[in-house]
Formats: C-alpha cells, sequence, structure tokens
C-alpha cells in the first residue's frame, strides 16, 4: 500500500499543473445593447502553420486576417537576446492585417436553391515569396487565395516646366518656332530648322516611378466548383504541399491546388449514414479520416479502395443496448475531429463528449471528457429548439498535452490529457475568463504514450454550463468556432461577431 502510495505521489508531482489561462485580445467587442448582424457572425478560425497569422471568416462571405506583432520587436536579436538571458515572457499579440470578400450570394437555378456566402472552413496552404495562400468554402464552391503586398506607384516629375506654362495650353520654348512646323497627314510633323540649344532643352525632364506605401491585395487564383451536390463541410489540406480534399455529406473529393477542373472521387456513400467531418492525416500524403453520423471514424489509405475493410480501420465505441433512445443517434454523430500533431491520435467532438482515440487501437476511445452530460435530462428541450444540432469544433495543443472545445453560454472548455493530469478548466468568452469558473471534479489521465487499453476518463461532468451561482446554460449563446496555437499555449475562439484570444 506504501508502495502505491509513492507511485500516486510520483504520478502527481509529475504531472503538469493546469495553465493559468489569462485574457489578451478582443476585436469586434460588442458594447452593451449591441445588435449584432447576422453577416458580422464568425463562422470559421485557423491559425496558420506558424501560428504568425490567424484568418477569420464569417456569415456574410468575408475573410479577416491578422497578423502576429509580439515577435517583431525582436526580430534579429534572439542570440543577442539569449546572451543577455533576457526574459521572453511575452504573450502573443495580433493585429488586424487586412479582409477581403471570398464569396458572394449565388442562386442555383438548376435546383432553385439559394447559395448563402457564410464561409464554413478555412484552411492555410504553404507559403512563398512573402505571399500567404488559404483556401476558403461556402456550401458549394471553395476558393484559392493568394494575399501579397503590392507597392503602389506613382510617375512623379512630369515632363512639365510650369515657369513656362501658358494656362493649359501647350508649352513654348524659346528656341522653337512654331511656324516652322510642317504638318503632314499622319499628324506628324518636319522640321527644317530642327536644332538642339547649347544648354539644351531645360523644360524637358523624364519621368519618374516612385513607390508611395504598399498595400495588401488579396487576389482569387483558382476556383473549385460543382463537385459537390451537398453542402461542403470540411477542407483539408495534404501534407504533400500539392493536393487538399473537399467532403459533403456523402462524398470526398481530392483535388491539386494547379488544377481546378478536375477532381477525383475517394469517397462515394450510399449508405444511411453521412459524412460529417474529414482531416489530412499531418505526416502520411495517403492517409486522411473521417467522420459519419453514427459516431464512428474511419481511417483510410487512398491507394486503395476507401471501403476496403482490409485497407481501411474502423473505430468507434460500442453503446449499450439498454440506454438507447430516440436520441443516442442523434447525440453519438461526431461534429468535428482533428489529427494530433504526432498523427497518432485524433480527437472527434460529438454533443455530448470529447473522444481521444489512438489509431493503433481501434476498440474503444482511450480518453472521453463529458462536456454536456448535465444536459442529458434536457435533450427532449434541445429537440424542441434545435440546439441538439449544433456542431462544435475541437482542437489540441501544439505539445498534444490538452485539449479545448466549446460549450454555451460562451463557454469553453480545457482538459489535460498527460499522465496523472486533472485539469478540466471552465473559461468564458470574454475580458474576465474565469469569472464563471467553478470547482469541477476530475479524475487523472494517462499520458498519450502511456495509454495502453482503452480507459475512458471522465472529467468535470456536473459544472459545466453552471457556474458558481448555479445559473443554467444560455442556449443563445454558444462557442462553436475555435483554433489552438499551433506552437504555444494561446486560444483563438468565437463569440457571435467577437475575435476573443487568450494565452496561458
Amino acid at each position: 500500500m506504501s508502495n502505491g502510495g509513492a507511485k500516486a505521489a510520483v504520478a502527481s508531482v509529475g504531472a503538469p499543473q493546469p495553465l493559468d489561462w489569462k485574457f489578451s485580445q478582443v476585436f469586434g467587442e460588442r458594447t452593451a445593447g449591441e445588435e449584432v448582424q447576422e453577416v458580422d457572425i464568425i463562422s470559421a478560425i485557423e491559425f496558420d502553420g506558424t501560428g504568425d497569422h490567424l484568418a477569420t471568416g464569417d456569415r456574410g462571405g468575408r475573410v479577416v486576417l491578422f497578423e502576429r506583432t509580439d515577435t517583431r520587436d525582436y526580430a534579429g536579436h534572439w542570440r543577442d537576446l539569449e546572451k543577455m538571458d533576457y526574459p521572453m515572457n511575452r504573450h502573443p499579440e495580433f493585429r488586424y492585417k487586412t479582409e477581403f470578400q471570398s464569396h458572394e450570394p449565388e442562386f442555383d437555378y438548376l435546383k432553385s436553391l439559394e447559395i448563402e456566402e457564410k464561409i464554413n472552413k478555412i484552411r492555410w496552404c504553404q507559403s512563398a515569396n512573402g505571399a500567404l495562400f488559404l483556401l476558403s468554402t461556402n456550401d458549394k464552391t471553395i476558393k484559392f487565395w493568394k494575399v501579397q503586398e503590392k507597392k503602389v506607384k506613382k510617375v512623379c516629375d512630369m515632363n512639365v516646366d510650369f515657369s513656362k506654362a501658358m494656362g493649359n495650353g501647350p508649352i513654348v520654348d524659346s528656341s522653337i518656332s512654331t511656324s516652322s512646323k510642317q504638318f503632314i497627314e499622319n499628324g506628324g510633323c518636319v522640321r527644317n530648322d530642327f536644332s538642339f540649344p547649347t544648354g539644351g532643352f531645360p523644360s524637358l525632364r523624364l519621368p519618374v516611378v516612385t513607390s508611395l506605401e504598399t498595400n495588401l491585395m488579396a487576389r482569387c487564383r483558382r476556383i473549385y466548383a460543382h463537385a459537390h451536390d451537398y453542402h461542403i463541410n470540411s477542407i483539408s489540406n495534404n501534407s504533400d504541399g500539392e493536393t487538399f480534399i473537399s467532403a459533403d455529406d456523402l462524398r470526398i473529393n481530392l483535388w491539386n491546388l494547379e488544377i481546378s477542373n478536375q477532381s477525383f472521387n475517394i469517397v462515394d456513400f450510399i449508405l444511411a449514414e453521412v459524412i460529417t467531418s474529414a482531416e489530412f492525416h499531418p505526416k502520411h500524403c495517403n492517409m486522411l479520416a473521417y467522420s459519419s453520423s453514427k459516431g464512428s471514424i474511419r481511417l483510410i489509405d487512398m491507394r486503395q479502395s476507401a471501403l476496403c475493410d482490409t485497407h481501411s480501420k474502423l473505430f468507434e465505441e460500442q453503446d449499450d443496448p439498454g440506454t438507447r433512445s430516440f436520441f443516442t443517434e442523434i447525440i453519438a454523430s461526431i461534429s468535428d475531429i482533428k489529427f494530433a500533431k504526432d498523427g497518432r491520435h485524433i480527437l472527434s467532438r460529438d454533443y455530448m463528449t470529447l473522444k481521444l482515440w489512438d489509431i493503433n487501437m481501434d476498440s474503444g476511445p482511450v480518453a472521453t471528457f463529458q462536456v454536456h452530460e448535465h444536459l442529458r435530462p434536457k435533450l427532449c428541450d434541445l429537440y424542441e429548439n434545435d440546439s441538439i444540432f449544433d456542431k462544435f469544433e475541437c482542437c489540441l495543443s501544439g505539445d498534444g498535452l490538452r485539449v479545448a472545445t466549446g460549450s454555451y453560454s460562451n463557454l469553453f472548455r480545457v482538459f489535460g490529457c498527460s499522465e496523472g493530469s486533472t485539469e478540466a478548466t471552465t473559461l468564458e468568452a470574454s475580458k474576465n475568463p474565469t469569472r464563471r469558473q467553478g470547482q469541477t471534479s476530475s479524475r487523472p489521465c494517462r499520458s498519450l504514450g502511456s495509454l495502453s487499453g482503452v480507459v475512458r476518463r471522465v472529467k468535470g461532468a456536473d459544472n459545466l454550463g453552471v457556474d458558481a451561482n448555479g445559473n443554467t446554460s444560455d442556449f443563445t449563446t454558444k462557442l462553436l468556432h475555435l483554433a489552438w496555437h499551433p506552437t504555444e499555449n494561446s486560444i483563438a475562439c468565437a463569440a457571435s461577431n467577437s475575435l476573443y484570444m487568450y494565452y496561458a
């Protein structure tokens, strides 16, 4: 027993401490009583691979770019600062960079269908020659954008000598006699007495092109259209930097970035379930994973048939038949999946939980984090007001030690998944993120590297959506979209039309 206690003590000492989250920035903050326009609501968030740029899309079809500014103050001086042991404890700071209209509302006359301009997903591509590249999509059309700085040039020092100009008439020089010109049919003239003066023409000056300022210009390089009959719910870049996939309810297409008039169909469903999310493997360009409305995840190898059982792996958790109800399949539908940076683990989000899967074990999730368990008695009400169909996203930290997802009342949750971690933090998208944080119960979780079996860890199942005063969830305010910085503990999340950023 003493040995067991010693092991527990070692585990608790080795577990990382819960992060202390602090408010960093907010863009588009609402004033009290301000009405939010539907077109201004943020519908997509994505960091680029370096974390130096952040993109958001809204329901009005606009894409807004932000760039990091706190690293520029020390550009070119990192070695000197290291020698001086300079404390680098500044948190990430971003500023508005530019925005552009990515999509416009359209109408499909063949199907009598209105196509919204809302941005469903944004994905960054590899940058080149100082230019930024990204993909954005609405329900039907994907666009490939290039954002680059362009110098605005202006011609100065025109060939005009204002001291010798007479009104708006021609410039007259003392050495030129207009009466000696003989005009010909094509508009030219023949000068019999043409000669250069000794000092040249003082009024003749060559124009000079100067650069006055630099503007960011967004240009659409490719448009990938007419390949999906249903609404596009996912796009994902391949690690080869040349291809990407797009997914709708029944189909996944493979595209080449440079070819917009041809795509290859790699998954085509004719089954009772639908595709809800798809993601490329971060390291293997031939592998991808997609989730379904049945609560399962399938990992496939594109070199083989996507639906061939011998070349794909199915991940699903078996439900207890005694607990099945009308809502079982609805709440089991996976709304988002993300690969961990190491490519070994997949994080999935359904309506009730976050689940962590090991691609080497298909018997069930290695960890389960309860998010909406306290809402189970209210499923009938949630079904009547359609809240049960809300699609919450999820994200992982760059080191794979923590996961995060959103909830109602503009709350989001951060869970630790390292060995011995009891971290289960509830934060609010506001300038005081911890004001509604209550005491949450949690159980230790094993580290990703040591998960050797199906281990289900339930964390903070009782208090989400209920603050210290016992207030219940507000289903009219929901935090659906969030993103974790790829290298630092920084989270960007969208609350309606406002973009909040936090660091730890």
